[in-house]
């Protein structure tokens, strides 16, 4: 069910990429206020001579290098399909070639930055460097066709992902990093709300286990209730500032559902420990439902059998309205880096579109079990099959891409979580609870 792409002759390639291509090139050490937009506007020199009704112009004799950076586990299978995938570009071909060489997506940003002449000209990367790319000028934003395939063919929270201020720097290559609800189909039969899981573990004897105390966690709240809560940064890596609205009326809601839920303690919930997954182990094993990731799959489903299942987090209620739970978007991108040679950036994007296609998705799901964030090849009988992937796919729908949060951060959620959890603010009224919060949103804020 691959889809095929036609990829366009150069000429209207670059008439659809003209207002990100030359722009790009040479714009990377502006000030951040400019970094976005450089990606839009095109010198004249670059369009003013410019015949898009022409042929494509004779290749040069000499072959230039196209450098990619994938991961360690994805560089023989990329160098691999974009080898037999160029063979076939005939407009391309002999003017490029294509040198796959090894970087992780964590790493990528941090190394392109630090040199960004000397850096790959597409790269893969994690989503929470989108920002300090971008304000350091070093994507090439996508247009026309590309622009298109991105929207079209992936879906909403990856989209999401690589947007920034309304507008979209890069390409989604992945959907696969997040948390949904494992559960035990013998002990749990309608998993739809927080309340009914809980309650059905109970009678069971068993727990729904979830980790409150972890601020990557306890977002599913507060994210679920509508409160917000990211840091900004510049293109060191330095904290500029924090938006942080946990005080208000949607952190207390957030907040009111995480006491409820840890007044049930011993009556079917309880605070997941490290390994929670081995809970389910039928020998004396006390989880009927855990909130984990695609890490913990294959573990619950060789316990759980024929019991096994994965779906979307839950929704809670609190004051009578039930909210969606939601949590942080995990997703690995692919940019391009601005080039000054507007024929080579095309090729770039069109290779950038290739390797997040369909057909390069569904290699890397074979290949790796990554999840893909194309609509068309999250259908596919294996991604389907694979319950867990189908769980997290459905869930990413109601998460923002994880940002970049600073170690302290991370402290003060962990113990904001554990004192929850320890029954602190059980008995405590909207005053109490508020207070909590702003002393929490506070130390948010000052973070560094």
């Amino acid at each position: 069910m691959t889809t095929k792409r036609k990829v366009l002759p150069i000429m209207l390639a670059l008439s659809m990429l003209i207002t990100g291509a030359a722009a790009c090139g040479g714009d990377n050490k502006k000030e951040e206020n400019k970094a976005a937009e450089s990606t839009t506007k095109a010198p004249a020199a670059d369009t003013k001579k410019e015949d898009t009704t022409a042929a494509p112009s004779t290749p040069s004799a000499g072959k230039q290098s196209i450098t990619v950076w994938a991961p360690d586990a994805v560089v023989d299978l990329t160098q691999s399909k974009l080898d037999t995938w160029l063979a076939g570009q005939n407009d391309w071909n002999a003017k490029y070639d294509i040198k796959v060489s090894a970087m992780g997506e964590g790493e990528a940003a941090t190394q392109l930055l630090t040199d960004v002449e000397a850096g790959a000209d597409i790269f893969g990367f994690a989503q929470d460097q989108l920002a300090r790319l971008v304000a350091a000028g070093a994507l090439s934003k996508p247009g026309g066709v590309f622009l298109d395939n991105i929207k079209n063919n992936n879906d909403a929270a990856s989209v999401g992902a690589v947007t920034l201020n309304g507008d979209i720097y890069a390409y989604p290559e992945t959907s696969d990093n997040g948390y949904f609800l494992y559960y035990d189909k013998s002990v749990v039969s309608d998993p739809s709300t927080l309340e009914g899981i809980i309650e059905q573990c109970g009678a069971a004897g068993k727990n729904f286990y979830m980790d409150i105390q972890s601020g990557w966690y306890d977002v599913a709240f507060f994210f679920g209730t509508g409160a917000q809560c990211y840091y900004e940064y510049d293109t060191e890596g330095n904290v500029t500032g924090a938006v942080c609205d946990y005080s208000g009326e949607n952190g207390l809601k957030a907040m009111k559902a995480m006491v409820n839920m840890a007044k049930s303690k011993g009556k079917g919930y309880d605070q997941a420990p490290d390994g929670a997954a081995s809970l389910f182990n039928p020998e004396g094993g006390t989880a009927g439902a855990l909130v984990s990731g695609t890490w913990d799959a294959a573990t619950v489903k060789d316990f759980l059998g024929d019991n096994y299942a994965a779906v979307k987090m839950p929704t809670f209620t609190v004051d009578g309205k039930s909210y969606q739970m939601s949590g942080f978007g995990g997703f690995k991108l692919v940019g391009v880096k601005p080039q000054t040679d507007s024929d080579k950036l095309t090729f770039c994007h069109i290779v950038a579109d290739y390797l997040t296609s369909e057909e390069m998705q569904l290699a890397r799901f074979d290949a790796n079990s990554w999840g893909p964030s194309n609509k068309n090849a999250q259908q596919s009988s294996g991604v389907q099959s694979d319950a867990a992937l189908a769980a997290l796919a459905d869930q990413l729908q109601y998460c923002p891409g994880q940002g970049q949060y600073p170690q302290a951060y991370w402290d003060l959620t962990k113990a904001f979580g554990t004192d929850i959890n320890s029954g602190k603010y059980a008995d405590a009224d909207d005053a109490a609870l508020t207070a909590a919060l702003k002393d929490l949103e506070d130390s948010i804020k000052a973070a560094k």
